[in-house]
C-alpha cells in the first residue's frame, strides 16, 4: 500500500517532488512494476519530465540505483524529452534487451532528437560486440539499424552523426569507409562525427589525420581530435599534444590534459607537470587526476606499467 499511495503522491501535483521519494522507484519488484506503468500515463507530463529528469540526476551520481523499469516505460511516452531522459537514463545498461525498443525509436521515431539520443545508445553495444560480450546475431541487428541510418540522406544530419559515431568501435570495412566520406564530405557536423568515430576505432591509421585536425581553427574540431588520440593511446601522439595544453579554449586545454593521461608514459608526465601550477584549480585538478591516470597506465602489449 505505501509504494501505491506514493504513485498517488506523484499524480497530485499538490504533492511536492522529493528526491528521497524518488527512491520508491529503485528496483521495482513486478507488482510494483505493473502498479508504475499503470499509473505512469495519468502523471502530469511537467511532472514527468521533472521525474525523467532527477532520476537521471541521481542515477550518475549513484550507479548502484535501479530505475531501469521506469525508464523502460517512459521510452514509450508520447513526450520526446521524456524518451530521451528514458534512454539517457539507461546509459549503463548492458543486457541485449535493450536493442529492440532503441531500434524501434532510431527507425521510427518522430522526433530528430529522440532519433539522434538512441543512436548513440546503441554505440554501447557496438563497443561489447568489439569486446566480444555480444552475440552475433544481436550485433547484426545493431549494426544494420546504424549502417541504415548512417546511408540514409533524407535523415537528419544530426541523427546521421550520432549513428557514426555509435559505429566507430566496428572494425566492419564499410564503417573505415563510411568514417573517411564523412571527414572528406562537405557536411561539418558529419566531419566532426568522423573524428569522433577515428577515435572509437582504436585504428592508429587515423593517426596523421587526427594530429592534423589539432590546427584546426574550429575548438569542436580540435577537441574531437585530442579525444579521439587518448582514446588511441599512441605514444606518438604526446609530443604533438604538447601545444595543446596551452590551447585558448579551456575545454580544448582539459581534453589534452585527459588525453595525455590516458596515454601514458615519462614524456607525457613531464608535459603535464608544469601544469600543477596552473593559476586555475579546474586545471590543476585536471593534471592532478591526468598524472594518476597516467601512473596506472598498463600497456596491454607488455602488461607493464607505462613510466
Amino acid at each position: 500500500m505505501e509504494f501505491v499511495s506514493y504513485l498517488d503522491g506523484l499524480k497530485d501535483q499538490a504533492t511536492q517532488l522529493s528526491v528521497t521519494g524518488l527512491q520508491h522507484l529503485d528496483a521495482l519488484e513486478s507488482k510494483q512494476a505493473e502498479a508504475f506503468r499503470s499509473a505512469w500515463p495519468e502523471i502530469d507530463l511537467e511532472r514527468r519530465r521533472q521525474v525523467l529528469h532527477q532520476l537521471v540526476e541521481l542515477t550518475e551520481d549513484n550507479i548502484d540505483l535501479n530505475f531501469d523499469t521506469v525508464f523502460f516505460a517512459a521510452m514509450e511516452d508520447g513526450d520526446a524529452a521524456v524518451r530521451c531522459d528514458a534512454v539517457r537514463g539507461l546509459w549503463e545498461y548492458e543486457e541485449s534487451n535493450l536493442i529492440p525498443p532503441l531500434l524501434r525509436l532510431l527507425e521510427r521515431d518522430e522526433e530528430a532528437e529522440v532519433r539522434a539520443e538512441a543512436a548513440l545508445a546503441l554505440g554501447r553495444f557496438v563497443l561489447l560486440s568489439a569486446l566480444g560480450n555480444l552475440q552475433e546475431h544481436q550485433y547484426q541487428k545493431v549494426e544494420q539499424g546504424l549502417r541504415r541510418t548512417i546511408e540514409d540522406e533524407l535523415e537528419v544530419e544530426e541523427v546521421r552523426a550520432r549513428a557514426l559515431e555509435a559505429i566507430g568501435a566496428s572494425c566492419q570495412p564499410w564503417v573505415s569507409e563510411a568514417i573517411e566520406e564523412a571527414y572528406g564530405g562537405e557536411k561539418v557536423r558529419l566531419k566532426i562525427s568522423a573524428l569522433h568515430a577515428m577515435g572509437r576505432s582504436c585504428e592508429p591509421r587515423w593517426l596523421p589525420v587526427l594530429i592534423d585536425e589539432l590546427a584546426n581553427d574550429d575548438p569542436e574540431a580540435r577537441y574531437e581530435a585530442v579525444t579521439a588520440l587518448g582514446s588511441l593511446t599512441d605514444r606518438k601522439a604526446v609530443a604533438h599534444l604538447d601545444p595543446v595544453l596551452y590551447d585558448s579554449d579551456p575545454v580544448v586545454k582539459e581534453a589534452a590534459i585527459m588525453a595525455l593521461g590516458q596515454i601514458g608514459g615519462s614524456e607525457a608526465k613531464a608535459l603535464l607537470r608544469p601544469l600543477l601550477g596552473d593559476s586555475l584549480p579546474s586545471v590543476q585538478e585536471a593534471v592532478a587526476t591526468a598524472l594518476t591516470e597516467a601512473d596506472f597506465a598498463i600497456d596491454p602489449l607488455t602488461t607493464e606499467y607505462r613510466v
